[in-house]
């Protein structure tokens, strides 16, 4: 055995290794590795939605449904890719725990494959982060352990984790660089395959909203790979310095304020989200997503998250755009995750009422736009 130092996005630690020439230790490795791959055999392909336009306008929508994913939402994907990095990299050791700083759904993937490897899991989050939530990551056998500011999140994982002997997984530095971007089916090679026999097989715009900045990453990457001329939309909610960073191309920019929609937006440029690859950022108003995951449910009866309700309202931006000028084409947009996490925030009149949010103009503007194609000014 041997100690070395670990290179994390807080700081190096020191790790003891196990002897990875043990038999028994290579004997694990292996068997963690075929779970976790046999886990995406069963599960890496998700749907792909319709959202109903106006046939006149010769535009198709069309929302890629990750909430059926084991855990529920888009980070399973990021979890598995992470497990399998940290895993081949020999980061993860039996019997130690997985320590990672998440508001939420990362942490409830993470739990869920901490617990099909056999090794124990904490959540480092915000004090505000949803009960349901919490439910299910100690439903997969995982702790939350609380901060009350969320700025605080890296550091105290990282602590955990030299006070454990554990790792962390650190998603905001190793999300863009875990998921094999040029295809394997990722979810970028997914989109394109499941568009393959509609009527605009190349989408004009994907648009990926950002927590860890992963996701876009990972489609702009794939779609400058294979040459396709699709544009990449990051959309970025209140009190989030990711579109203040990218337009202004500074990568020191923060947000003294934490986001209230749960799984995107982040208090600093994060290591994995690559702005040089996207074509276009939008801010938009958290009463806009709000407004946008209730006009969802009144659409396709499906309740989703309020980051599905961040990207549905700059896809139908774009649409708008593309209805000026007489363009046709598709647009992808991403149903992140379930909204029955969320009954007690973005589906709560009261909630709203407490959080100073008016929906109304918004709901009023997504109403005129599905019946006019014009987009307020």
């Amino acid at each position: 055995m041997e100690t070395r130092e670990h290179a994390a996005g807080s700081g190096a630690r020191a790790i003891v290794d196990v002897d990875r020439s043990d038999p028994e230790y290579r004997s694990w490795l292996k068997e963690a590795v075929r779970k976790v791959q046999a886990d995406a055999n069963r599960s890496a392909d998700t749907h792909l939605l319709r959202f109903p336009l106006p046939e006149a306008w010769g535009i198709d929508l069309y929302l890629k449904d990750e909430s059926t994913h084991p855990t529920g939402s888009l980070k399973h994907r990021l979890a598995r890719s992470l497990f399998l990095y940290g895993l081949c990299n020999g980061w993860i050791r039996p019997g130690k725990p997985v320590i990672e700083a998440s508001s939420g759904s990362t942490a409830v993937s993470e739990a869920y494959f901490a617990k099909l490897i056999g090794v124990p899991f904490i959540a480092v989050m915000p004090r505000t982060t949803s009960p349901e939530k919490c439910r299910l990551i100690e439903f997969h056998g995982g702790q939350c352990h609380f901060v009350d500011d969320s700025r605080t999140m890296y550091e105290q994982s990282a602590a955990l984790a030299a006070e454990t002997g554990g790792h962390y997984m650190d998603q905001f530095t190793y999300a863009e660089r875990a998921t094999d971007w040029r295809g394997n089916n990722n979810i970028a090679e997914s989109i394109y395959q499941q568009l393959r026999l509609e009527r605009y097989p190349e989408p004009a715009w994907i648009v990926a909203t950002a927590g860890t900045g992963g996701t876009s990453a990972t489609i702009a990457r794939y779609v400058h790979y294979l040459q396709h001329d699709t544009r990449i939309c990051v959309p970025d909610p209140e009190n989030s310095c990711f579109f203040d960073g990218w337009t202004h191309h500074d990568p020191h920019a923060t947000s003294d304020r934490g986001s209230r929609i749960e799984g995107i937006g982040r208090p600093r440029m994060e290591p994995s989200f690559v702005p040089g690859a996207i074509d276009r950022m939008m801010k938009v108003p958290d009463a806009a997503s709000v407004a946008a995951v209730r006009a969802l449910e009144r659409a396709i009866g499906r309740k989703a998250g309020g980051s599905t309700g961040t990207g549905l309202w700059s896809a139908f931006k774009l649409i708008a755009e593309m209805v000026e000028r007489g363009e046709q084409g598709s647009v992808v947009t991403l149903l992140c995750d379930p909204g029955d996490r969320y009954l007690d925030k973005y589906y709560s009149d009261s909630w709203l009422e407490e959080q100073g949010l008016d929906i109304a103009p918004y709901a009023a503007a997504i109403d005129a736009f599905l019946a006019t194609g014009t987009w307020p000014c």
